[in-house]
């Protein structure tokens, strides 16, 4: 398992990021919940893309394990560097005003999920669009649902060859989002009482750049213990978290096995103390 210096004594008992089956992971949530308790987990964080449809399986799950769940979602933004996501975490999934624009943004990824479809097809390799929504079973659907069909048809062997060859920006099947700024999805998450943390800072290109932008419409914290970071870059992370006065998260952004190098669900260290300040400024807030 991949660990830092910076916690040496700790053991990996928290990971504040992963996917279900809600949006682009594999498992269901309950199944999730199993396997982090099987794990030796004591803290997970769940954050399906656009969605909070997992969390009340998950919920009920956690409580016959004695897991603690942490609530979250993961938003994508435009506008602002090249890919900027935003973690909220102890999201107020039973806010019907925020639920229905998480509604809307599901939406407008069938319709991006579509047209990658149609640019495979077009570059000569037929994908069923079928198999993607059979494989997204109703739920949020994205990138890896291609992915696995991809694999499934023979096309390519793993996730990241796909996203190297196929999904990623700049590549054949790529297709931008609809506009999202930072701020609008920073002024959602606020006004549901949930806390913004940005998601694998090096994606942006220029993490202080970004941290310029955002730390001013209200970041709250920082992944610094990102799965496919090694220590060193931990490290450099901590330090400009620190700088900035943002919570070092982290977590390992699992989405099913074998999914990316660094990406299983547990393999990465988070200081039991990123959970206890993320809880302490959630309860804050609520006062």
């Amino acid at each position: 398992m991949a660990s830092t210096a910076l916690d040496s004594v700790a053991t990996n008992q928290v990971d504040l990021h992963s996917h279900t089956n809600a949006s682009d992971g594999l498992l269901a949530p309950a199944a999730l919940v199993d396997l982090a308790s099987g794990r030796g987990l004591s803290v997970l964080g769940i954050t399906d893309h656009d969605t909070v449809d997992g969390l009340s399986e998950a919920r009920q799950r956690a409580a016959q394990t004695g897991l603690t769940l942490v609530p979250g979602v993961e938003l994508s933004t435009t506008g602002l560097g090249a890919n900027v996501h935003v973690l909220g975490y102890f999201v107020n999934d039973r806010d019907d005003a925020f639920v229905a624009r998480l509604r809307e943004f599901a939406s407008a990824r069938r319709v991006r999920i579509e047209q990658m479809v149609d640019r495979l097809n077009v570059a000569g390799y037929p994908v069923p669009l079928d198999r993607v929504w059979e494989l997204a079973g109703g739920g949020s659907v994205g990138r890896p649902h291609v992915a696995h069909v991809l694999i499934k048809l023979g096309v390519v062997e793993t996730v990241g060859e796909a996203f190297d060859r196929f999904l990623s920006r700049g590549r054949p099947a790529w297709v931008p989002r609809a506009p999202f700024p930072p701020e609008e999805a920073f002024a959602l998450l606020v006004a549901n009482g949930a806390l913004p943390v940005l998601a694998h800072p090096y994606t942006t290109g220029d993490v202080e750049g970004a941290l310029r932008g955002l730390v001013p419409v209200g970041l709250r914290g920082m992944e610094v213990y990102y799965g496919e970071y090694d220590a060193a870059q931990h490290q450099a992370l901590a330090a400009i978290a620190a700088g900035w006065d943002l919570i070092p998260t982290g977590g390992s952004d699992y989405h099913g096995p074998n999914f990316k190098e660094g990406r299983e669900l547990g393999d990465v260290l988070v200081p039991m103390a990123s959970f206890e300040r993320l809880r302490e400024a959630a309860a804050s807030r609520a006062r």
